[in-house]
């Protein structure tokens, strides 16, 4: 009886811990809209950032972070990806809102169902462009009630499909490494990507790196805090909380941020009719497809146990 009482407290602590990371993501809109440097020079900052503390995590806790040329290949690749995802996510908010960004960064969904076989070389799943079809109408309603910002709509958009593709990446790239690493040497990689862009545009010698007023602060805070802290606490959760918990719990970033958001700009965040209309058709789809998924696979097992 006490160790089952143990189990379920550390779950509840674990739940608890995921929770608040999920926050800290929704936080990082916030701090974006908060920095006054530009999206690439920001983007550039975090990585840099969260690339060194990881390399201190690795530093306290005495471990290896030694891979093969192949895998340092991908993750190298991969961190491209991963950067571009930021410096578009930063850019949107700033063209837009941070409400329209992280509702556009919801579609991660529907485009993760129409990579994820191709990379997998499965089927699509009818469940799954069915829940593609409910985020398209409601991108639709966002585009329609809110066309002021089609830029940072679209910006977005193109953002979640980046994300999409790093996340199917990661799914195979984890099945052979540890997170930590994978993160390490993404961070890395998209700090060198960006910083090859930065060269090639004059972007190190734009008046734009300069940090003003409480901008250093917000960095620290996105690099470690939001980054690689939360990336570290996100997967030690999962030694107790199933995979499925944690993606629902995922969930929850968008409605978190638009609430922060709220809090924090106030009238700039409020929107149209037809954008809450399009957001909870959004929300709604993604938030049902987890469950609805665990339903089928739970089905398919019983009849296969029953067929025995």
């Amino acid at each position: 009886m006490h160790t089952l009482h143990m189990g379920s407290s550390m779950v509840s602590r674990n739940l608890f811990i995921l929770h608040l990371t999920v926050i800290v993501w929704g936080f990082t809109g916030i701090l974006g809209n908060l920095i006054s440097i530009s999206a690439t020079h920001l983007v550039w900052y975090r990585v840099l950032i969260a690339f060194m503390s990881l390399a201190i995590y690795f530093f306290c806790k005495r471990q290896s972070f030694a891979v093969s040329r192949k895998d340092f290949i991908n993750f190298f690749l991969t961190g491209g990806l991963v950067g571009l995802h930021w410096v578009l996510f930063f850019e949107s908010i700033n063209v837009s809102t941070v409400s329209v960004t992280l509702v556009c960064i919801s579609s991660i969904t529907l485009f993760t169902a129409i990579i994820e076989p191709l990379f997998y070389k499965r089927r699509t799943s009818k469940m799954e462009v069915l829940v593609g079809l409910f985020i398209i109408i409601g991108i639709y309603l966002i585009f329609k009630f809110e066309s002021q910002y089609i830029s940072g709509i679209i910006l977005g958009l193109l953002a979640a499909l980046a994300a999409a593709l790093f996340g199917t990446i990661n799914s195979k790239l984890i099945k052979k490494n540890g997170a930590t690493i994978i993160s390490f040497y993404e961070m890395l990689g998209a700090w060198v990507w960006i910083s090859i862009f930065m060269a090639a545009s004059g972007g190190f010698g734009h008046d734009g790196m300069t940090l003003l007023g409480n901008d250093l602060l917000y960095l620290l805070l996105l690099g470690t805090v939001c980054t690689s802290g939360a990336y570290v606490a996100a997967v030690s959760v999962m030694k107790e909380i199933s995979p499925f918990r944690v993606a629902l719990a995922s969930n929850m970033e968008p409605i978190y941020g638009i609430l922060l958001a709220w809090l924090f700009f106030g009238q700039k965040e409020v929107m149209s009719i037809g954008f809450y209309a399009g957001a909870i058709i959004i929300l709604t789809a993604v938030f049902i497809y987890p469950i609805v998924r665990l339903q089928v696979e739970k089905r398919k097992l019983n009849n296969r146990f029953t067929s025995h």
